[in-house]
C-alpha cells in the first residue's frame, strides 16, 4: 500500500505533468468561470438575466485575473524567486537525466523505452511504478529516480514562515480581486446602490480569507513549526500535525474569530456607532449575532484547499497549481457580498 502511494506521489509531482498542468489552469479557470456565469443566469428570474450575467462575469474576472496574477506577487512578496513554466527547459533535463543514465547502466529493453519516452512526455502511473521496481532497488536507479522526480524535502522554520506568507498573500489577492469586481459591477449595473453594498462584501471578503485561508495557513505552519522544532523528520507525522492545526485555528476557529472581527470593527464602522450599540448588549441579546456569518457545507468543502496547503507545505508541487482555482471560489463569494445570516443583500438584485 505504502509503495503504492508513494508511485502515485511520484508519478504526480513528475516535473513535466505539473508544467503542463500549470499552463492549463487560465484556461480551465476561464472555462469554469464560463460554465458558473451560465448556470447562474439561467437560474435567475425572468427580467434579471442580463444583470446577473454581467454581474457574475464581471465578479469572477476580477477574481480569476487576481488569482492568476497571485502566484508571482506573493513570490515577490517573501522575497522568493518566481520562474515561468519552462516546458521545452524541463524536457531538456529530462533528455539529459535519461541519456546520462542509460549511458552508464545496462537496463532491460522495456525499461529503456519507458525512459526514451520519459524525455519529453509524462510518465503514466504503470510506467512510473515499472521504473520503480525495475531500477529503483540499485543505488544508480533511486539516484536517477530522485532527479527526474525530486522527493519532497521537509522544510525548516525559516521556509515555514515564508511559505506560509506567501499561501497568506497567495490567497488574500483573490478575495481581493473579488471585491474590487463586485464594487466594480455594482457600480455599473446599480449605481444609486453600490456604496449599500460594500460592507456585505468586505465581511464576506474577511470571512473568507480568515476563516478559509489565512488562519488555516497559521494552524498548519504553526504545528510545523513544532514537529520541526521536536525534531520530527515523519513526513505522514507532520502532515498529520498540520491538519491537526488547521482544525483548531481554521474549522472551529476562524469562524468565530471572522464574526467576532465583523461585530466589532467592521459592522460600526459601516453601520455607525448607534446600530452597533444596539448589538452590544451585556445580556444574551437574541438580536446579538443575527448577521454572523454561519459556516455552511460549502466553506466546509472550501477546506479542501487547506489539504493543499499541507501538500504545498510537505513538499508536493503537483497540488499548488489548483490554488489559483481554489481561492477563486472565496473571492467569488466576497464579490458578491454573500452573507448567510443577513438576507438584505442579494447579488441577483
Amino acid at each position: 500500500m505504502l509503495n503504492q502511494i508513494k508511485t502515485a506521489g511520484k508519478y504526480l509531482d513528475q516535473p513535466l505533468l505539473v508544467g503542463k498542468f500549470s499552463k492549463a489552469v487560465p484556461a480551465t479557470l476561464a472555462g469554469l468561470s464560463a460554465v458558473y456565469t451560465i448556470h447562474e443566469t439561467k437560474k435567475a428570474p425572468e427580467g434579471k438575466k442580463k444583470k446577473t450575467a454581467i454581474n457574475t462575469a464581471i465578479v469572477l474576472g476580477a477574481t480569476s485575473l487576481a488569482a492568476l496574477a497571485a502566484p508571482k506577487i506573493a513570490a515577490k512578496a517573501v522575497h522568493r524567486p518566481y520562474e515561468k513554466v519552462d516546458l521545452e527547459k524541463i524536457k531538456k533535463v529530462n533528455t539529459q537525466l535519461v541519456e546520462d543514465f542509460l549511458k552508464n547502466n545496462n537496463v532491460s529493453e522495456k525499461t529503456q523505452q519507458i525512459m526514451e519516452k520519459a524525455k519529453t512526455k509524462v510518465l503514466n502511473l504503470k510506467e512510473i511504478g515499472f521504473l520503480s521496481k525495475d531500477i529503483g532497488k540499485t543505488e544508480n536507479g533511486k539516484k536517477f529516480l530522485d532527479s527526474f522526480v525530486p522527493e519532497p524535502q521537509n522544510i525548516s522554520s525559516k521556509e515555514i514562515v515564508k511559505d506560509m506568507g506567501r499561501l497568506s498573500v497567495l490567497g488574500a489577492l483573490p478575495v481581493a480581486g473579488g471585491i474590487a469586481g463586485g464594487i466594480a459591477a455594482d457600480v455599473a449595473l446599480d449605481r444609486p446602490h453600490w456604496k449599500k453594498k460594500v460592507p456585505n462584501k468586505i465581511k464576506e471578503g474577511i470571512y473568507q480569507y480568515l476563516a478559509n485561508i489565512f488562519l488555516c495557513n497559521v494552524g498548519a505552519a504553526g504545528a510545523l513549526g513544532i514537529m520541526e522544532a521536536a525534531k520530527v523528520k515523519s513526513k505522514s507525522s507532520r502532515a498529520l500535525a498540520m491538519i491537526g492545526g488547521i482544525l483548531v485555528t481554521g474549522v472551529f476557529g476562524g469562524s468565530s474569530i471572522a464574526n467576532f472581527i465583523s461585530r466589532k470593527f467592521i459592522n460600526p464602522i459601516f453601520d455607525g456607532k448607534k446600530s452597533h450599540d444596539k448589538c452590544c448588549c451585556k445580556n444574551n441579546c437574541k438580536n446579538k449575532h443575527k448577521d454572523d456569518r454561519k459556516p455552511e457545507l460549502l466553506d466546509i468543502c472550501l477546506h479542501s484547499d487547506d489539504i493543499a496547503t499541507v501538500a504545498v507545505m510537505s513538499g508536493l508541487k503537483w497540488i499548488e497549481p489548483a490554488l489559483p482555482i481554489l481561492y477563486t471560489i472565496s473571492g467569488y463569494r466576497a464579490g458578491i457580498g454573500y452573507r448567510n445570516g443577513d438576507k438584505r443583500q442579494s447579488h441577483h438584485q
